[in-house]
């Protein structure tokens, strides 16, 4: 057993005992739906970054892997029975599950040659990576499978919403402490820091990012509170006995002074959609953004995309930012370029997909966008079977949004499917998929199945006079 020898004791010890303060918040929890939402949003709010335990032939623990695993067991252990959802057999989500696991098996069997460039070596991918990957990847679903089974209600979109409201607003406190005096929590508490100082430091000023390892993260679950809030709000939900309207407001002002352009872009929009358009219409932007996001690769490898066009454009607006999304372009054209010499499976790991000096092997790439990260590694499949896995959590969603018995499920419903379509749509220029991303996507999948089948079951009875049989008889089973 291992841990990276330069962080800190104090991160280590959070990390071994969180598994014992998440069961005792299971056991504390009447809700255990709660419970879990708590569970893996407290995570990445909380736990250090980069610290981990590493035991062969296991999945590292870190704050990713840690909250999955712990919520699993303790889900085992408290978890109430109730009936199973009941599906139609193997569909597109099964096959596309089945693929992201297996595609890095394939990936890895097609990738044994070495390659050599300059004075680097780097080598071929064998029978532990390929396990090493699918193990690794079916890690990485827990959450989403854990918000398919126990979060597919009304009441658990809800809670989702209003916890993410909540931790938005407890989580200002330390990011406006930051903004005024500097990203210094993580240094305090676990004794490094957990990104480059430098990239905290924007417009004389300094961008929070407290415990999540990045101002862009920060900011971005910000963006994502601050739009919880508004859904709430529009709903009729109150918070604190006040109107969350203002706790919404409030909200924005603080994702304004993180200095983050992204995020406030997608909260301003965002914002404005929940807040002055119809459940149908946000719906519909949020299937529009995960479409742009399934065809990018295709937009960016046959230079469908205007770049020359935005690249203008945010020139006009920072000659600086401009800058840097030009270099983003430039990467990202010789990454496609090399991604397309095994356009199917990809390189595999160990940066076989990357671009290397030809005199001194030096790596002269950089890998912002999880999608071009998805596409050289594991090929179109790979990134297909991600994206689309994520993607059609949205797409069910829409088609089941007519089913919602009432207004506020509708408004509730279209609020968590446009959080998720931004999740998606920010990763083309970033590369961070959280377990917080796989879990919301899982109970809107849920969600929206549970719709669909009740739709069904009430037209059968309707038909019939009586229920029918759709699917397989439901047995019981663990549940929050």
């Amino acid at each position: 057993m291992s841990f990276d020898d330069h962080r800190s004791l104090v991160g280590l010890i959070a990390i071994l005992a969180s598994p014992i303060a998440i069961f005792v918040l299971f056991s504390s929890l009447t809700s255990t739906s709660r419970a879990l939402i708590v569970t893996i949003l407290g995570a990445q709010m909380l736990l250090p970054v980069g610290t981990f335990i590493k035991i062969p032939m296991v999945p590292q623990l870190d704050k990713t892997s840690i909250a999955s695993f712990s919520a699993l067991l303790a889900l085992l252990v408290f978890g109430r029975r109730r009936p199973e959802p009941r599906r139609n057999g193997i569909g597109l989500v099964e096959l596309l599950i089945i693929l992201y696991i297996a595609g890095p098996i394939i990936t890895s069997t097609l990738n044994s040659d070495a390659i050599v460039v300059g004075d680097r070596v780097l080598p071929g991918v064998g029978l532990y990576d390929a396990l090493s990957a699918a193990l690794n990847t079916l890690v990485v679903l827990i959450p989403f499978f854990l918000g398919r089974r126990f979060l597919n209600s009304a009441d658990d979109c809800r809670d989702i919403l209003r916890i993410l409201a909540i931790a938005g607003l407890l989580y200002s406190i330390p990011l406006l402490f930051e903004i005024r005096f500097s990203p210094q929590l993580h240094y305090w508490i676990y004794g490094y820091y957990s990104h480059e100082f430098v990239q905290a430091m924007r417009d004389n000023g300094f961008r929070p990012m407290v415990f999540m390892g990045h101002g862009l993260l920060a900011a971005f679950f910000l963006m994502t509170s601050g739009l919880a809030a508004a859904a709430l709000s529009r709903a009729g939900s109150r918070l604190f006995s006040t109107s969350l309207s203002l706790w919404a407001a409030y909200l924005d002002v603080v994702l304004w002074l993180c200095k983050s352009l992204g995020a406030l872009v997608y909260g301003i929009a965002g914002t404005l959609l929940v807040g002055f358009t119809k459940p149908g219409t946000q719906i519909r932007v949020a299937s529009l953004l995960v479409t742009i996001s399934l065809m990018y690769p295709l937009l960016r490898t046959f230079e469908l995309l205007p770049t020359d066009a935005v690249l203008g454009i945010a020139k006009s607006i920072d000659a600086d930012r401009a800058g840097s999304l030009e270099f983003r372009f430039n990467n990202e054209d010789m990454l496609a370029r090399r991604a397309l010499e095994r356009p199917l499976f990809g390189w595999g790991r160990f940066g076989r997909s990357r671009i290397f000096d030809a005199d001194n092997g030096s790596d002269v790439s950089v890998t912002d966008g999880r999608w071009i990260i998805d596409v050289g590694q594991f090929g179109i499949i790979g990134f297909l079977s991600e994206f689309g896995l994520l993607s059609i959590c949205v797409y069910r969603a829409a088609s089941a949004l007519r089913y919602a018995p009432s207004r506020k499920e509708q408004q509730l419903l279209a609020a968590l499917a446009l959080i998720v379509s931004l999740n998606i749509f920010d990763l083309i220029p970033n590369s961070s998929l959280v377990p917080w991303t796989w879990l919301i996507s899982g109970a809107l999948l849920g969600r929206a199945e549970d719709l669909a089948y009740s739709r069904t079951l009430r037209r059968q009875r309707t038909t019939t006079g009586s229920p029918s049989r759709i699917g397989s008889q439901p047995t019981a089973v663990l549940a929050g």
